[in-house]
């Protein structure tokens, strides 16, 4: 096998495609791991209940991961961008990888707890580990083909996770849910540590520790705010104001810090340019819709169409199908060409279209139309996904690569969960308007028994009545997803279009313009 000695040198068109490719793996493997451990351990939730009791604190074991992910994101981003990026990403891997280990031998919630924010600390730095090398490694006109690659690594992770959590749980146990990790990380952690050659940073900034502490309020805040309003607490009541409030402080606070700082953990200046902040926006309204529908619809499909869990996630595959798809074409088409407005315009625009039909759908829909629905959201999803961070990396200079590729991140990971507090609170409201409708009297719907298996158990009047909530509840959450894809379409329409540079143009400081309109 050849590495990459020299990423300059293969982004001036040097032969090191194959390298390029072979790194993939391993970088891809790197990604997935947060992404499939996220979706594979919320389908062994209620076996870890049941052995490990604590099922008054149960919603932390997905917070506390979530929580730790967002925090150290931007921070994970800027120790690439100053110190040795590879090494970066070896220790990412090598905590994430701890916090499997640890979570699988939780004897109780609370260890559960802890460790899966140890993971979550992890995890918090491959994904932007992973987008900054693919951006070092190559050239921005090439980088489609390849963050197209791994939008579609990433979707088969996003579908196929609850699958697989599924089958591990109920054949080997919930603890392997977190052991499986290891054998996947361990061989990313060889095959980079082996094939990856980075040059040596010229510069070692220090880290702005102070700027990372009121980031870290601001988004526990943030993502707190997002998890218990509405459902712990109400949105009115003191704990919430109280978060807002916090969140909204700390925020002004880390904003002023990194416009005073010389070295700061996302650095300001990315966001006077223009495509960019755009690209930004775009990350958090994609992760609103994305995240959300992958909430709802199998909601949908085993509440009012009568499906199981697993085949729930077997009838995402036409939205997953099309997400590959789009992200396919839209990377060979950057490639080809050096142009990419069309994809956040086209992708707005299918994300409309996809989630009004979805909204549309009722109890009478058949799964051939809502799979037609699905594959319209997802192709709008393909478009957009690895466009983002081409652009977002190609409207920064290579020193602030990493910090680029964390905030995009960062961005969609606090869209994803406003996305859901947001879809969940309309959801909730709507349901329980139209059950006291139906059926007035009858007991409250809880989430937890909206699986096929147990409405059946209903009488029938109650079964039907559920049914109609479900589906009423979905409308306004797809609706709502409606109008986000509207957004996107507007900011896609404000994107300028600069071609993405070829291999040997100026891959060592790309040209940033800060005026006003600048790309």
């Amino acid at each position: 096998m050849t590495t990459v000695e020299d990423p300059a040198s293969a982004a001036q068109g040097r032969p090191a495609g194959t390298s390029v490719r072979v790194l993939l793996i391993p970088l891809v493997a790197a990604m997935m791991l947060s992404q499939l451990d996220t979706m594979i351990v919320g389908t062994a939730l209620p076996t870890v209940t049941a052995e490990l009791g604590g099922l008054e604190h149960v919603s932390w074991v997905v917070t506390a991961y979530t929580l730790a992910t967002a925090v150290s994101t931007p921070v994970w981003g800027r120790l690439g961008d100053v110190r040795d990026r590879k090494n970066v990403l070896l220790a990412a891997i090598v905590v994430f990888l701890a916090g499997s280990a640890l979570s699988g031998a939780a004897q109780d919630m609370g260890q559960l707890i802890g460790f899966r924010a140890v993971q979550g600390l992890g995890a918090g730095g491959l994904m932007a580990g992973v987008m900054a090398i693919v951006g070092e490694l190559v050239p921005p006109r090439e980088r489609g083909r390849y963050q197209g690659l791994i939008s579609g690594a990433m979707a088969v992770a996003m579908i196929g996770g609850p699958m697989a959590g599924g089958a591990v749980t109920d054949h080997l146990g919930w603890r392997w849910a977190f052991y499986l990790n290891l054998p996947l990380g361990a061989l990313a952690l060889a095959m980079i540590w082996r094939l990856l050659r980075l040059p040596r940073r010229s510069r070692v900034a220090r880290v702005d520790t102070l700027g990372a502490a009121l980031l870290t309020v601001g988004i526990s805040a943030t993502v707190l705010l997002t998890t218990w309003g509405g459902t712990r607490y109400a949105w009115d009541s003191a704990a919430v104001v109280l978060l807002a409030a916090a969140a909204g402080a700390a925020l002004w606070a880390f904003v002023r810090r990194q416009a005073r700082t010389a070295d700061p953990i996302m650095p300001l200046h990315m966001f006077q340019v223009r495509n960019f902040t755009l690209m930004s926006v775009i990350g958090f309204l994609t992760g609103f819709v994305m995240f959300g529908v992958l909430l709802f619809l199998p909601l949908y499909q085993q509440a009012v169409q009568g499906a199981s869990a697993t085949n729930s996630g077997l009838l995402l595959l036409p939205m997953l199908a099309a997400l590959i798809a789009a992200s396919l074409v839209a990377g060979r088409v950057t490639t080809v060409s050096g142009r990419y407005k069309v994809f956040p315009v086209t992708g707005g625009a299918l994300l409309c279209a996809g989630a009004w039909l979805l909204s549309r759908m009722d109890t009478s829909t058949s799964r051939p139309t809502a799979a037609l629905s699905m594959a319209v959201l997802g192709a709008g999803l393909g478009c957009l996904t690895q466009t983002v961070t081409v652009v977002a990396q190609n409207s920064v200079e290579l020193r602030d690569i990493g910090a680029a590729s964390a905030a995009v991140t960062l961005f969609r990971t606090l869209g994803s969960c406003f996305g859901v507090a947001v879809m969940g609170t309309l959801f909730n409201r709507e349901v329980l308007r139209v059950t006291a409708e139906r059926a007035p009297g009858g007991p409250a719907l809880d989430n937890a028994r909206l699986d096929a298996q147990s409405l059946e158990r209903l009488e029938p009047a109650l079964h039907e009545a559920y049914r109609h909530a479900t589906a009423a509840g979905t409308h306004v959450a797809f609706l709502l997803c409606a109008g986000v894809g509207a957004a996107v379409l507007g900011a896609g329409l404000l994107v300028r279009e600069v071609a993405l540079r070829r291999a040997g143009q100026d891959t060592a400081r790309p040209a940033v313009s800060r005026a006003p309109g600048g790309h």
